[in-house]
């Protein structure tokens, strides 16, 4: 039967414990960390047990095959890089013959062991095999070749690393290969200049974009730290401090988790002070993957010597969920989440989750009601549990002018559960997601006055991830193929997580879809399918479907510049905040991937490396991202982290951003930036994340928490038709124009 292998990366010297008995594998790097794969978390292949009964085994047992040809034990491996690996098969045999095996790395026999007699079945020994590992998972099978079976199976130690001297390297602001302190491995070691910035620049190859664990080993005869940054592709991703070991002649290691792209990498070790490097022997890639990421993208987001100045726009008055709600996180001053401006008009505009839409002067002030959907819509409106329910979201259509027409979502619950039908629901649903088409009977009334009909009615099995942006694409040209094509963001519901539901073509959860507002082919007559939509023909597909493979898209844009590209602000399960550029048919592979990791619904807490298959799957990658830096949040808390998507600033205003696509964390209010061009899809790697300094109109710094007053900011950002940016916060209700920025970065 099949067991989740246990692996345990050991530390040191590649050790292998046998009764009474310590053997140094000849040829192991001192400071290499292989993986121990134990025998009884393994498959066993064609019967045999796990036994304990001969003392000296490691773990918790060793597996006893049955006496025939054919019989085996199979491990799983994941390497981040393909190559050759050293594999030390931990065994006893207390017969007085050998029994051989073949061992086979995805269904190729690559050799064959002979495993013979250890003195007996309590006696402990290894056998030594150098095969070819591939990029990814990669399966190990041993496979008795007669009827006597296999030896007892111990465990597997795999030692898949690869060494770079330094020696070999190229020495950054000057320095010299020396040879005058033994212990060092090839033929020497760089003795650095004694300055700022010196350094060793490495190239490392990696089969795939990787979370790596990578080993630098060193000597530092001083008494003080030489620290270093360690960047990847010149962006910094960690700072090792290389302490002191005691003499020049007294070698060490300090380890740091990189995040690799597939192909060629520089990695670059550089001097913090004027005493430049510790001498440096070697840089190691271990290439496994040792089990769960702990730390995703590696890469932390870089303090920029960029700032906004914020001005405040406007304050909104308090506003209160229906109904009463228990959770803490609802109870803001107002629940405002856009604000945009209104087509044909210089007013912008500003919906509150709590159920009004409010109009607000071109140069900020004392916001007025527009319309109050909450009580237009009556007793079913429902805002009081989930972050996302109540007056979701507006979208004012390019001919508003003159057409009038608008569109909302917006939550229901109560009797319309069980007097309405929605178009989809998955069972047991406690709300649905209503697309409202509004008609204005005078588009320039300062208040509304006309009709409305409903588009679309969605169920959802819990209060997390209905329908949470409508929009049109601004950059699309009247006449053109995308002009007045309403973009709707559906959330997987929030079960996502342990279902397929965000990967079922059938259903719209999970899904951006793509609707004509005024045709009538859709199933229940009410809107269009355009013929342009990629899915749109495919039996078991929606038509409406524009992508796929989503838990919770969250926001997105349009660049007005460059190819007009769309950007999506996608919130992730247990780590991962991305950014998106999405196209027609992409499936971002929700719940299958969370980012570029592999997510295991039956592991929910963790992220594993992508397969060495993964091109054959077609899913799409964020361009940028961070994580929750998670490790010591228990999982299924709430980690106080999720993306809120933004905009690339195409304005006038602030040269200083310009290309720059702006978002943050709603959470703690951080404000991020990176350049759009950048942001390159299928490069195998993400954009530079960089944090933006937050500064008041007289030049204090502060932060968003601050200027919100509450350390959950909520925070959602706004453009008007210039491209000048807003930031709002639910916590006050305020909202802040961009206007000005005070230093400058990359």
């Amino acid at each position: 039967m099949a067991r989740p292998m246990r692996r345990i990366a050991a530390a040191g010297v590649v050790a292998v414990l046998a009764t009474g008995l310590l053997t140094v594998l000849a040829g192991a790097p001192a400071f290499a960390a292989p993986v121990v794969y134990e025998a009884e978390q393994a498959t066993i292949v064609n019967g045999g047990t796990v036994d304990s009964d001969h003392p000296g085994f490691t773990g918790t047992g060793f597996v006893n095959t049955t006496n025939a040809v054919g019989a085996g034990v199979e491990f799983t491996l994941t390497i981040g890089a393909a190559g050759t690996a050293t594999l030390i098969f931990r065994y006893a045999n207390g017969t007085t013959s050998d029994r051989t095996a073949g061992v086979a790395v995805n269904g190729t026999v690559q050799s064959t062991l002979a495993f013979p007699p250890t003195g007996s079945w309590d006696t402990w020994g290894t056998q030594t095999v150098t095969v070819s590992l591939i990029a990814g998972a990669n399966v190990v099978r041993t496979i008795a070749t007669t009827s006597t079976g296999l030896a007892n199976m111990d465990s597997l130690t795999v030692e898949a690393s690869t060494p770079y001297e330094a020696e070999n390297a190229t020495i950054i602001g000057g320095g010299t290969v020396d040879s005058n302190h033994p212990g060092f491995t090839g033929t020497g070691f760089v003795n650095t200049a004694n300055a700022v910035g010196a350094g060793v620049e490495f190239t490392v190859a990696s089969t795939l974009a990787r979370a790596a664990k990578l080993v630098f080993r060193y000597a530092n005869g001083t008494t003080s730290d030489r620290a270093a940054t360690v960047a990847v592709n010149g962006l910094v991703q960690a700072t090792l401090a290389f302490p002191p070991t005691g003499s020049w002649d007294t070698w060490s290691t300090q380890t740091v988790t990189v995040h690799l792209n597939a192909g060629s990498n520089v990695v670059r070790a550089a001097a913090t002070t004027s005493d430049g490097l510790a001498n440096l022997d070697s840089l190691t890639d271990e290439r496994q993957q040792t089990g769960p990421l702990s730390d995703p993208v590696a890469e932390d987001p870089i303090a920029s010597g960029l700032g906004l100045t914020l001005a405040q726009f406007a304050q909104f008055p308090q506003s209160f969920p229906v109904p009463t709600p228990t959770d803490s996180r609802l109870m803001r001053w107002a629940r405002i989440n856009f604000l945009g401006q209104i087509p044909g008009s210089n007013l912008l505009f500003t919906p509150d989750l709590n159920g009004k839409l409010y109009t607000v002067p071109p140069t900020g002030g004392t916001p007025s009601v527009y319309l109050d959907v909450s009580a237009t819509v009556g007793a079913n409106f429902f805002s009081g549990k989930g972050m996302g329910s109540g007056f979701g979201f507006v979208a004012f259509h390019p001919d508003f002018a003159t057409n009038g027409r608008f569109y909302t979502t917006h939550s229901e619950a109560f009797t319309a559960l069980t007097s309405i039908t929605p178009d989809w629901t998955q069972t047991n649903a406690v709300i649905h997601s209503v697309v409202t088409e509004w008609t204005a009977t005078n588009p320039a009334a300062a208040t509304f006055s006309g009709t409305r009909r409903t588009l679309m009615r969605i169920g959802f099995a819990s209060y997390l991830h209905a329908i949470q942006q409508i929009d049109f694409n601004r950059t699309a040209a009247p006449g053109g193929p995308d002009y007045g094509l309403l973009y709707i963001a559906v959330g997987d519901g929030g079960i996502g997580y342990q279902t397929t539901v965000p990967q079922q073509r059938g259903v719209p959860h999970g899904k951006i879809l793509r609707i004509d507002p005024r045709g009538t082919n859709s199933a229940n007559g009410r809107y269009g399918i355009p013929s342009s939509n990629p899915f749109v023909g495919q039996t078991g597909t929606l038509g409406e479907i524009y992508a796929l493979g989503m838990r919770d898209p969250h926001r997105f844009s349009w660049d007005t510049g460059g190819t007009h590209r769309m950007f999506l602000g996608h919130i992730g399960e247990h780590d991962i905040e991305g950014v998106y550029d999405v196209r027609a048919g992409d499936n971002l592979g929700w719940s299958e991937r969370e980012g570029a990791f592999v997510f295991n619904r039956q592991e929910v807490c963790n992220l594993y490396s992508l397969p060495a298959n993964d091109t054959s799957f077609g899913y799409t990658y964020p361009v940028a991202a961070y994580d929750h830096n998670a490790a010591g949040i228990p999982c299924g808390a709430d980690a106080g982290k999720a993306i809120v998507g933004g905009f690339v600033y195409r304005g006038n205003a602030l040269p200083a951003l310009r290309g720059k696509y702006v978002f943050g964390d709603l959470v703690d209010g951080r404000v991020f930036y990176t350049n759009e061009a950048d942001m390159v899809r299928g490069s195998g790697g993400r954009a530079p994340l960089y944090q933006l300094r937050i500064f008041t109109t007289s030049g204090t710094e502060t932060t968003m928490a601050a200027l919100a007053g509450d350390s959950r900011v909520d925070l959602r950002f706004g453009v008007d038709q210039a491209g000048e940016l807003h930031l709002l916060s639910k916590a006050n209700g305020r909202v802040w124009k961009v206007t000005g920025s005070v230093g400058s970065a990359p």
